[in-house]
């Protein structure tokens, strides 16, 4: 690809502006081909001491992943089944960071040369140490329309996932962004007819007027994959949508009716859904919002779905993973899963309509549930599970012991003088309290022993049938757990990166591994 964009700002909208810390002194850069090295490694699956060394070497693509009814404790449901539910569970999709950026070896790719290392770019993202921490799990270089291969195959991945489909954040009317937007509806058509985009115009981004914006969405509407409402109406959901006024948004409406001919069922954003906000009901489907990355934030799902309700209006309801901005210098204390837990126990307490995943791939924020390098496929294989409860209203039966285990690579604290990092991370006003420790989050079929060694000390404990999460103290080295039962072990997993101190920058995400999957 011969014109690779920077990625757009990030909207100073969503939760936490941008803010700058600096830390005095000059800081040490790894060369180029060390962290090409370095990656490699961490693709293969050993630590980053050993990737520098020279270790396993890494194979050019991640394999197909396992069938959906052996990598997750319980026997998904057919995508049929779950499509009959009137839920609907979409996952936010973020244009600037598809597959693959150039289609080249994911070893010397745009995300490994330019996003991944301080020196990317010219150095513009030298301050924070690299615009990313993570990045899609690597795929082999393509022929033909690989970009339209790409998409199909992210399509692929979030319906076995049990997904309906994804919100389309529309960054821009013209140019890079917007021609994958064309090309993500067009890959939706090909691959799953019935896979929805949900078109989500980003009013932290787009300049413009109710006639252009309706004029844009009415090119994208005349895909098939558009979503819309079974009595025809196109579902649009502004970002940020308090960004215009309610007229603002009936004079697009207008507009997209008067000048072609498609009806909206409008379901604003919001940053915060305040009571102001219920200003926008009287033209609305439904209502949303942004929503926390903090478990101790997730308490207000009861309260905004049942004003919605109360309004006559349907509620999607924001889940999230977590939330890490090195370039905004801010982070939210994500408590290993527990805010993946919380926000789907509080979209299925609180009798949510529609659940979006916030996001799909928004690797700059951190808060990615598609498979990624350092997480796999984990968080996904999690919210399967939620997911079946939210769109059957039956928690699923466990028949296969998994285990899933979460933890920081670093401490909270270390933020070291030879950090590649000038402008320090930070707790964002609000968050839980950080904390240091590995989660093991077990599944089990029957009660049992639960031996998990972390850094080299061992310790187990007894857990019980069906979900269980246990905290254990971080240690620099690998963590693991293995279940045993009646003398035997039926299943493990072990961090696939390693805690390490000191550290060279702050990587504030919580990695995941689970042993429903095979190690690479």
């Amino acid at each position: 690809m011969g014109d690779i964009p920077a990625p757009p700002p990030q909207p100073s909208g969503r939760p936490g502006r941008t803010r700058s810390h600096r830390a005095p002194g000059r800081r040490r850069l790894v060369p180029a081909v060390a962290l090409g090295v370095l990656l490699l490694g961490a693709w293969a699956g050993i630590g980053t001491a050993d990737a520098l060394r020279g270790g396993a070497p890494a194979q050019p693509a991640a394999a197909p992943p396992e069938a959906y009814s052996t990598a997750l404790p319980f026997d998904l449901p057919a995508t049929a089944e779950l499509r009959r539910s009137p839920k609907l569970v979409f996952a936010h999709y973020f244009t600037p960071y598809p597959l693959s950026l150039d289609n080249e070896p994911a070893a010397q790719d745009y995300y490994s040369r330019n996003y991944l290392t301080p020196d990317g770019e010219k150095g513009k993202h030298r301050a924070y140490g690299g615009l990313l921490r993570d990045r899609p799990l690597p795929t082999a270089p393509g022929t033909g329309n690989w970009e339209l291969a790409h998409l199909r195959q992210e399509i692929r991945t979030a319906r076995d996932a049990g997904l309906d489909g994804f919100t389309l954040d529309l960054l821009s009317l013209a140019g890079r962004n917007r021609d994958r937007a064309e090309l993500l509806m067009r890959a939706a058509q090909e691959e799953d007819p019935d896979f929805r985009i949900q078109l989500m115009p980003d009013m932290t981004s787009l300049t413009t007027t109710p006639t252009a914006l309706a004029d844009s969405l009415a090119q994208l509407a005349r895909h098939p994959s558009a979503h819309r409402l079974p009595d025809g109406r196109l579902v649009v959901s502004p970002f940020k949508a308090e960004e215009k006024e309610p007229a603002w948004w009936q004079r697009m409406m207008g507009d997209l009716e008067t000048r072609h001919g498609i009806r909206t069922a409008l379901v604003p954003l919001f940053l915060d859904f305040t009571p102001e906000r219920e200003r926008y009901a009287a033209i609305s489907h439904g209502l949303s919002e942004w929503g926390a990355r903090s478990a101790n934030r997730q308490g207000g799902a009861t309260a905004d779905t049942a004003r919605a309700h109360r309004l006559g209006k349907i509620w999607m309801q924001p889940v999230a993973v977590q939330d890490a901005r090195p370039n905004q210098g801010i982070f939210d204390e994500a408590g290993n899963t527990e805010t993946l837990r919380a926000g789907w126990e509080a979209a299925i307490g609180s009798g949510a309509d529609w659940v979006q995943l916030t996001t799909w791939n928004d690797y700059s924020e951190g808060t990615h549930f598609a498979p990624s390098l350092h997480n796999g496929y984990a968080y996904l294989d999690l919210s399967s599970y939620y997911l079946t409860r939210f769109k059957t209203g039956a928690w699923p039966r466990i028949v296969r012991d998994t285990l899933y285990l979460t933890s920081r690579v670093q401490f909270v604290d270390d933020t070291a003088p030879s950090t590649l990092q000038p402008r320090v991370t930070e707790p964002r006003p609000g968050t839980a309290t950080p904390r240091d420790a590995v989660e093991v989050l077990s599944f089990l079929t029957a009660p049992a022993s639960v031996r998990a060694p972390t850094g080299g000390t061992e310790s187990g404990y007894r857990a019980p049938a069906g979900v269980h999460a246990r905290l254990l103290p971080l240690r620099t080295g690998h963590s693991s757990a293995t279940v045993v039962r009646d003398g035997e072990s039926t299943t493990t997993v072990t961090s696939r990166y390693p805690v390490r101190r000191p550290v060279e920058k702050q990587d504030l995400q919580y990695y995941a591994v689970t042993s429903g999957r095979a190690q690479r």
